[in-house]
């Protein structure tokens, strides 16, 4: 079998057209979270922390623009922001995954454990 035929068959297996699929949907459903973050979630959370600007330009200045220097800036805020990003994925992901586990059990006719 020639190498070009063996990556058609793994090309076409089931499990990686899946992902392919998983990682094209993952990167459009990336967007959505960003947008839900940085347009609804953080705009309402701003206040709360006594700033009324956006939280991702939250940031500290250790050294101000000079002569041939650039300005550098901790930006805190949007480290806060990627972490809300993570933390709505991961809680989508599990929700997902729970509900597909769930299926398969109601499908395989297994009985549901107590919890």
């Amino acid at each position: 079998m020639g190498m070009l035929s063996e990556f058609k068959e793994f090309a076409m297996k089931g499990n990686v057209m899946d992902m392919a699929v998983g990682i094209v949907i993952g990167g459009a459903f990336t967007k959505i979270v960003n947008s839900l973050v940085s347009d609804v979630i953080m705009p309402g959370v701003s206040p709360l922390m006594g700033k009324m600007g956006e939280i991702a330009k939250l940031g500290i200045k250790i050294q101000e623009k000079a002569e041939g220097q650039e300005e550098i800036v901790l930006r805190y805020g949007a480290f806060i922001n990627n972490i809300v990003d993570f933390l709505i994925v991961a809680f989508c992901v599990f929700i997902v995954i729970k509900n597909m586990n769930r299926l398969k059990d109601f499908a395989g006719g297994k009985p549901k454990e107590a919890t």
